[in-house]
């Protein structure tokens, strides 16, 4: 199998991949970096979301670019890891598995419906995360002693500035569980291209007027450092020992989008 890993804040050991090379993906969104490697009988490829030395903001991700590379070179899975705050249903250090999310993001562009004519399509999004994967992740978890959340709603803001306490106390109110600012849309272009995608929020702190101090970009970073071992052992399970008996209807949204 060929599986995908998306590396988000704080998250850029591959370690675990041998046979390492890095390749270059044309597309025509721009071209998209890849560590390329292998693991047993399986490819792996993995993609850090923010280019090497995190230079991009949320904003400024090649969203479109990175979900089309993907297709391009036939992934199974993709495993998304995203660092978020704490709002409800979690606590600090804790994986919560996304099944639903709330997007607040105002400037991005988040279809590759209209390229090359394909037209105006309106996606379904009942189960915007892979069900399939969803499932075997929590497999993994359970095989690696690792405690998670099983679901959870993701609310994903503009950024790069942290939400208020204002937002928050909104974010609460209607439901959202974690606050981050990355996994819209690439969630949404992924369902587009009916890859198998799922994402693991790791809460690397409490959302703002929840936490006991201001907020720090260095907090998250040593939060997620501190999660990095129990990631890492997810992840090489759900590669070593994943099984994908496909529940999910993933594939059916390619029926009306042709521009791979």
């Amino acid at each position: 199998m060929k599986f995908a890993i998306i590396g988000g804040t704080g998250v850029t050991d591959s370690t675990f991949i041998g046979n390492q090379e890095n390749i270059s993906v044309d597309t025509p969104f721009g071209t998209v970096e890849l560590l390329k490697g292998d693991r047993g009988n399986n490819q792996v490829y993995f993609l850090e979301r923010h280019t090497k030395g995190h230079k991009l903001t949320p904003s400024q991700v090649n969203y479109k670019g990175n979900m089309y590379a993907l297709k391009k070179i036939g992934i199974d899975f993709a495993v998304a890891t995203t660092a978020v705050g704490g709002v409800q249903n979690c606590k600090n250090g804790d994986f919560v598995i996304l099944d639903q999310f709330i997007d607040f993001t105002k400037n991005r562009d988040c279809t590759y419906f209209g390229e090359k004519g394909s037209g105006v399509v309106h996606m379904d999004m009942s189960e915007p995360y892979c069900s399939t994967l969803r499932k075997a992740l929590k497999k993994s978890m359970i095989n690696c002693g690792v405690g998670f959340v099983d679901k959870g709603t993701y609310v994903c803001t503009e950024g790069p500035r942290f939400e208020t306490p204002a937002e928050i106390k909104m974010v609460k109110i209607i439901g959202g569980d974690v606050v981050g600012m990355t996994n819209v849309p690439e969630v949404v272009l992924a369902r587009e291209l009916g890859l198998h995608y799922a994402t693991i929020s790791l809460v690397t702190n409490n959302a703002a007027g929840l936490s006991e101090g201001s907020l720090s970009h260095q907090e998250v970073l040593e939060n997620m450092a501190a999660m990095a071992g129990s990631l890492r052992k997810v992840l090489l399970d759900l590669i070593d020992n994943g099984e994908f008996e496909i529940i999910c209807n993933c594939k059916n949204s390619l029926a009306e989008l042709n521009i791979i």
